[in-house]
């Protein structure tokens, strides 16, 4: 007597899930490694690294803005001057 394959036992969905699983599995390690492989710089390093972009930054903001009232108050220094 044939047995109805459309419904799987539990033997079978026991061995899909765990091939499923190990196969999860796997894939999680190689990504792990390929990501540590592939870091461009630890994480201390990316942060430092990033710090010292954003404080370039900072200080290239506040001498455009110090250049920029600079302009400004010899603009309003001029506007001021009565005229002759």
């Amino acid at each position: 007597m044939a047995r109805n394959m459309k419904y799987p036992t539990g033997e079978v969905v026991m061995r899909r899930m765990f091939s499923f699983l190990a196969g999860a599995l796997c894939g999680a390690i190689v990504g792990a490694v390929a990501a540590l492989l592939l870091a461009p710089a630890s994480g201390l390093e990316l942060r430092q690294d990033v710090r010292s972009r954003v404080d370039d930054l900072v200080a290239e903001g506040r001498r455009a803005a110090e250049d920029r009232r600079a302009e400004l108050q010899a603009q309003l220094a001029a506007l001021k001057r009565p005229v002759s």
